[in-house]
């Protein structure tokens, strides 16, 4: 472990808030008569997964059993988002949803939400510990018994530390065939409408060697896929190593078969990195590149760090270097100052890139960003239309994309039975069914592409 690194398993900070309320009358309850329980429950994004696996291996290692959400459990864990008001209402319906199905279960909430809505969580009859992000991946290391509490226990960093670190607990992935693997966190690009920056911190960086040892962890537990996660992972920085290191030092990893980047931010990607994936055996031809507006001032409204002409010429260039790659973006609408010229430019502008398809949000407020006190405001029944409209293009660009490899034979990792069809994904990120004699799960076999659905292509193996 390099010197430079905090550990993300060490509980304490020089900013750490703890208050402990009064303990319930409850019995507590004794390990040693039966293994304990634990539910996880994960909202929001794929390095909230990540983390939600690592949380679960810490269970583990300590003797519990992890159990389904909802299922029967002494201690439910609910990792959190933050990205929107509806993410807001998510995180506080799952923790009702707990209580409701199992009224005695101790509940910790913990994330992005726990981070930054203590008080509004604290209003949750039931809640026994809010945990920001700082310490939640060592959760159980605050957890000696877990008897109900009048008042939750706060665990809380309200400035989290800028230092790289390292994570000595792998992911536990029982039912994946893909694992994320955490390389980085916190973002310090602070665009106007994002809130993660205050929920996540500054942009810091795993140790080098200590990702690659979980990646070769991960191989040997019988992973074909590995799927590097962070908030913006394109600026990966650690003692002179960048992203592209990573890529090649996972590479040479023996028993790995697919690497694949989640979302990255235009201005993190080079043609450096386009060339590398052009040129790699195991680097899938996959990238998910955020957009948001295809209007300019309305970019510079938001604070990002690219212009369109900017995001057009990376979005070509991975398509004359590799013409099969799946390219993916996410498009916010509703935006303030959004109007119907700017919403209709960014219409026709995603309709004419070559992209795969796009994920659509609605733009919210957020207090304590920029955006929020900007106007004039979309009204509620515009931005709700817009969506429509834009979700809409959305699924016609990814239809198209699909019936341009019909009769294309591609590998295809398989995943889950779904409605007596097993599913899985081509490296370029299609979702592919197929009909089959017998269990297909982490396997990656050809299939020969023949017909296109709404969300996903019908094939046969070979």
């Amino acid at each position: 472990m390099a010197n430079a690194a905090k550990s993300e398993h060490l509980p304490r900070s020089p900013f750490l808030v703890l208050r402990r309320g009064n303990t319930g009358d409850s019995t507590r309850f004794d390990k040693k008569e039966t293994m304990p329980k634990v539910a996880l429950h994960t909202l929001g994004c794929r390095l909230n997964q990540a983390e939600t696996a690592i949380i679960a291996q810490t269970f583990k290692e300590r003797g519990f059993e992890i159990v389904e959400f909802g299922q029967p459990a002494d201690i439910t864990v609910i990792n959190t988002c933050t990205v929107t008001e509806q993410a807001d209402a998510k995180c506080r319906q799952a923790v009702r949803q707990s209580l409701r199905r199992n009224p005695n279960t101790f509940v910790a909430v913990v994330g992005c939400y726990a981070q930054v809505s203590v008080e509004a969580i604290r209003q949750i009859d039931g809640v026994d510990v809010i945990m920001g992000n700082e310490h939640k991946l060592r959760l159980i290391d605050y957890i000696d018994h877990w008897e109900k509490r009048r008042e939750p226990l706060i665990i809380h960093s309200p400035k989290i530390a800028r230092q790289p670190f390292t994570i000595e607990t792998p992911g536990l992935y029982q039912t994946h065939t893909r694992a994320n693997l955490k390389i980085q966190d916190g973002c310090n690009f602070v665009c106007s409408f994002c809130i993660i920056a205050t929920a996540r911190g500054p942009a810091r960086s795993r140790n080098f060697d200590d990702l690659v040892q979980e990646a070769r962890h991960l191989v040997q537990s019988g992973f074909k896929e590995i799927v590097l996660t962070g908030i913006n992972i394109g600026t990966y920085q650690f003692e002179g190593k960048g992203l592209l290191d990573v890529l090649k030092a996972l590479e040479a990893i023996d028993g790995l078969q697919r690497i694949r980047i989640s979302s990255i931010e235009p201005t993190t990607v080079g043609t450096d990195l386009i060339d590398y994936m052009a040129d790699s055996e195991k680097v899938v031809p996959y990238l998910h590149i955020p957009l948001q507006s295809a209007d300019d001032a309305l970019l510079h409204s938001m604070r990002r760090k690219h212009s369109f002409a900017e995001f057009e010429h990376i979005v070509n260039y991975a398509i004359k270097r590799i013409p099969h790659i799946g390219l993916g973006t996410d498009i916010m609408v509703g935006y303030p100052g959004e109007n119907d010229e700017s919403f209709s430019l960014t219409k026709r502008r995603v309709a004419d890139l070559p992209l795969a398809y796009f994920h659509v949000f609605t733009y919210s407020d957020r207090k304590g960003t920029t955006a929020y006190k900007l106007k004039p405001k979309v009204p509620h029944h515009v931005k709700k239309e817009r969506t429509r409209i834009m979700i809409e293009v959305g699924k016609r660009k990814k239809f198209a994309f699909f019936q341009s490899f019909l009769g294309q034979t591609v590998p295809v990792l398989f995943e889950q039975e779904h409605e007596g069809l097993w599913e899985g994904f081509s490296p370029n990120y299609m979702r592919i069914a197929v009909q089959a004699p017998h269990p297909l799960k982490n396997q990656i076999r050809n299939v020969r592409l023949q017909s296109a659905q709404t969300d996903k292509i019908l094939g046969v193996l070979e």
